[in-house]
């Protein structure tokens, strides 16, 4: 991943901001949509695009286009920025390896006692179905 040639391939649409804001929110237009063409990237080798698609497929549209959008801010140039750094964090994230679940160990105290007890138990159950008459 290379930020530097990323940064470039960023694009940005603004528009108006919902909520609360009053006179404020409905004549700026400080929301701020960020779209990044996963498909296009020059920044991302081949399997880093897999991976991110794989971990991000919901926010990434049919056309291969990530979007990520911002308007807590009552600044463009504010929600820009925070655009900007969720979309960083969203692919270091969907980038991160995680690591391999390792299965549970079996006892090593008696193995046949808990064969024994699993048996016991099974029995238990078996038991509690329905009575023949």
């Amino acid at each position: 991943m290379e930020p530097s040639i990323l940064d470039k391939e960023l694009t940005f649409k603004t528009s108006r901001s919902s909520g609360s804001g009053g006179q404020h929110v409905n004549k700026t237009e400080t929301r701020v949509e960020l779209r990044f063409d996963l498909d296009a990237s020059g920044g991302l080798t081949n399997s880093e695009q897999r991976r991110i698609r794989k971990a991000l497929g919901n926010r990434i549209s049919q056309a291969g286009i990530l979007t990520v959008a911002s308007s807590n801010r009552r600044s463009q140039v504010l929600n820009k920025k925070e655009a900007v750094k969720k979309f960083y964090r969203l692919l270091k994230k969907a980038l991160r390896r995680r690591p391999r679940r390792k299965g549970p160990k079996p006892l090593k105290a008696n193995p046949a006692k808990r064969l024994r007890d699993k048996k016991k138990h099974a029995e238990k159950k078996a038991l509690r179905g329905k009575v023949e008459w």
